[in-house]
């Protein structure tokens, strides 16, 4: 069985809470997970920003629609029960609690609207009838995602489009702002030299040079093969390295990307997708345009109340 979404938890999640006894978030959250029969698998799929599963997230948006229309009510911190109105929902026996049938409930419109009562028209029946089953979280998270994605692919082809000698410096800007290199003007020294044996140039590890890490940075159309990867791991071994990055545009063939060198060299493969969200996660070449706070209740300062 799938991960339900949060419309289809509303009902038994009220069913759960008809013993009229308090409950909190997790001791719901496994009851419903062991009602839908859902996996330790399923259990464990986060969103996409790693920050809460995806079933706790449908199962806290189903409890909050519910408190909305006056079914459920918080007790104390963490805790809540159903309350009368929502015994005398279940009394009814509907086949299903939704957006839609919350949507009948005067206190849910007044929640939902800030007090609007007039009679929905035509446009709100369909959103009711077409609500999303993704909650908020999933939806913002997705688009996010996908905005970025967007942005990656169009950044990935502007470097593409740039010079050996400016992917080089772009190289150099990354690979420092992620703390590599020590200075800009120490980093800057190193990289761009003459090609030695397929080594493109030398970074220091950490800003006090205790150690060095060899560069090979390839702006390439086509795919990487292992060979090259092969011709790197010896260039390494040739100057005595055991540490070495291997950057391309382009993308890396499956035996390239699961060579293990046999020695002690260690290297790692950044293709062109994941140059683009690095570039992206650490501001390089982008700069940010809209900002979104999502903020929560701070319990913590109620305590005292």
């Amino acid at each position: 069985m799938a991960i339900p979404d949060f419309q289809s938890l509303m009902f038994p999640l009220l069913e759960l809470l008809d013993d009229e006894k308090e409950h909190s978030m997790k001791d719901i959250t496994i009851k419903l997970a062991r009602k839908f029969e859902l996996t330790d698998d399923q259990l464990a799929e986060m969103l996409p920003s790693r920050k809460q599963s995806i079933f706790y997230n449908r199962v806290t948006w189903a409890k909050a629609h519910l408190k909305m229309a006056a079914l459920v009510e918080n007790t104390k911190r963490g805790y809540f029960k159903i309350t009368s109105n929502g015994r005398n929902i279940l009394s009814e026996k509907p086949s299903a609690i939704n957006l839609k049938f919350l949507r009948q409930i005067p206190e849910y419109i007044e929640a939902v609207e800030g007090g609007k009562n007039s009679d929905l028209d035509k446009v709100e029946v369909t959103e009711i009838e077409i609500a999303p089953t993704k909650t908020p979280e999933e939806i913002l998270e997705t688009e996010y995602l996908n905005i970025r994605k967007a942005l990656a692919q169009d950044l990935l082809s502007k470097v593409k489009s740039c010079s050996p000698i400016f992917f080089e410096k772009l190289v150099v800007d990354l690979l420092v702002r992620m703390g590599y290199g020590g200075s800009l003007a120490d980093a800057g020294k190193a990289i761009g030299r003459a090609g030695d044996e397929g080594i493109d140039g030398i970074i220091k590890e950490d800003k006090l040079g205790l150690d060095v890490i060899y560069i090979q940075a390839k702006r390439w159309e086509g795919n990487v093969g292992r060979p090259e990867i092969q011709k790197f791991v010896g260039a390494l071994a040739g100057q005595g390295a055991k540490k070495g990055i291997f950057i391309t545009t382009s993308r890396y063939t499956p035996d390239a990307a699961s060579y293990t060198p046999k020695n002690e060299t260690k290297i790692v493969l950044i293709d062109g997708e994941q140059l683009a969200q690095l570039m992206i996660d650490y501001n390089l070449g982008v700069n940010p345009e809209i900002m979104y706070e999502v903020k929560k209740i701070d319990s913590d300062y109620f305590e005292g109340e």
